[in-house]
């Protein structure tokens, strides 16, 4: 069996067989094949599809290729929550708290943040002190005394997606579905976890473009998830504005604290709930979603879920004082405060600016290997429908020199169009999307 002959086969758009998309996968994660040729072959992916079998087949290999966290020690439903990316998405650090406060076992990995804003990691670790880089041993010790810990990822976990990822960057072949479908699922499946909750956005921030390019992507992870014998439930959730007001590494994660000690709701809040409903459901501590949603509200009136948040920061070696006093968390050099200068009604948000205003801030990395700086980003009060004046605050901008805040604020402004006429506000969620199908919601918010 040669790359060539797979090559030549997706070429003519016929179907790869398990063993051949076995060699594909072996051949990514030890670099046994060039380059040119695995991009080519990703490229008649891209052209011709794949089918769902071949698909999962895919995911199984990848998946396959490196090490398998072996979480079996660790009793109950081990449940995980996954984004498919946003800006202002700092939904795991209110909700991997709030659900393992509610008896849900929430055993993450996570990655570290390309583009936008760091990854969970990355807001992590603008806490002082706080540890990602656990040992299996010590993650799985960890879950099983606290129930809960985010950490980065362990070993060698798909190291093919590694290989096929950055050459999908580059031979503009991100946007196919059988791809991304099978980078998600093989990295999530490779972790350990027993069920999944996808949260795939639509919007002007979302890797999908169009609100039914996303409902394709989800519906695929679904019908793939459940060819690999993983239950996935996903959601289709609004990315056409940032999901929390706060964007920035060190100010999400004050974002998440004001929410978790009730000091503030809005959207991250909202969402995150949601997708905790679903996390109890496949936990099966629930019967309805909407049944572990109230529980997560009453751990958040009680304050166990700020409590479990502090239990997984002192267990990680981070400083608990944080979630009392947020001002510990690293700050920026300059705070400006600018209003909107205008009267009207925010009427649309280009999210993807937003988020690289932030990565030219330093909150973001073009490669892994760029340091951030974690107290730089920006608080967006404003939302899409709300009525303004022109003294009302429009952002407060945390930035390393005046110069900064300048083109950051410039950017934020051009980014947010204010009109004239009246608008509904942003929808929060569009679908949720089981093995029985797909269920859209026609709520506003």
């Amino acid at each position: 069996m040669t790359l060539l002959e797979l090559i030549e086969k997706k070429k003519l758009g016929k179907e790869l067989t398990r063993e051949e998309l076995a060699f594909l996968a072996r051949a990514a994660a030890d670099h046994s094949a060039p380059d040119y040729q695995l991009a080519a072959l990703l490229m008649a992916i891209r052209l011709n599809g794949m089918t769902d079998r071949e698909t999962a087949d895919l995911t199984l290999a990848m998946r396959d290729s490196g090490d398998i966290a072996d979480l079996s020690a660790i009793p109950g439903v081990k449940v995980d929550k996954h984004s498919t990316g946003g800006v202002g998405d700092t939904a795991t650090l209110v909700l991997a708290p709030l659900a393992a406060a509610c008896g849900v076992t929430v055993a993450k990995m996570s990655g570290r943040g390309l583009g936008h804003t760091g990854g969970t990691l990355d807001k992590l670790e603008s806490i002082p002190g706080m540890r990602v880089g656990l040992t299996e041993a010590e993650f799985v010790r960890q879950v099983q005394e606290i129930g809960v810990a985010v950490v980065g990822q362990t070993g060698r976990l798909a190291p093919a997606d590694k290989t096929l990822y950055a050459l999908r960057d580059v031979t503009s072949t991100v946007d196919s579905l059988p791809l991304i479908v099978s980078s998600i699922l093989s990295k999530k499946l490779a972790a350990g976890t027993d069920a999944i909750v996808l949260d795939v956005k639509a919007g002007s921030g979302a890797i999908m473009h169009t609100l039914e390019d996303s409902l394709a992507l989800a519906e695929a992870l679904v019908r793939v998830g459940a060819l690999a014998h993983k239950p996935v439930i996903a959601l289709v959730t609004g990315m056409d504005q940032p999901l929390g007001t706060h964007v920035g590494n060190a100010l999400e994660v004050k974002e998440a604290i004001d929410v978790l000690a009730g000091r503030a709701e809005g959207d991250l809040l909202t969402v995150s709930l949601r997708l905790g409903g679903y996390m109890m459901l496949l936990a099966g501590l629930v019967d309805r979603p909407e049944d572990g949603e109230a529980r997560m509200r009453k751990a958040l009136a009680s304050g166990a879920g700020l409590r479990k948040l502090k239990e997984m920061i002192a267990a990680q070696g981070g400083d608990t004082r944080v979630c009392d006093d947020v001002s510990l968390l690293p700050q920026a050099p300059v705070i400006r405060t600018v209003s909107c200068r205008q009267a009207g009604f925010v009427r649309s948000m280009d999210t993807t600016a937003l988020g690289l205003a932030a990565q030219a801030m330093g909150a973001g990395r073009l490669s892994l290997e760029d340091q951030l700086d974690y107290a730089v980003g920006f608080v967006l009060p404003v939302r899409i429908g709300d009525r303004v004046t022109p003294d009302t605050p429009f952002c407060e901008l945390h930035a390393r020199t005046e110069a900064d805040a300048d083109r950051a604020e410039a950017t934020i402004r051009s980014a947010v169009r204010i009109g004239g006429a009246p608008c509904e506000p942003a929808r929060n969620f569009y679908a949720v999307v089981t093995t029985e199908g797909t269920r859209r919601f026609e709520e506003k918010r």
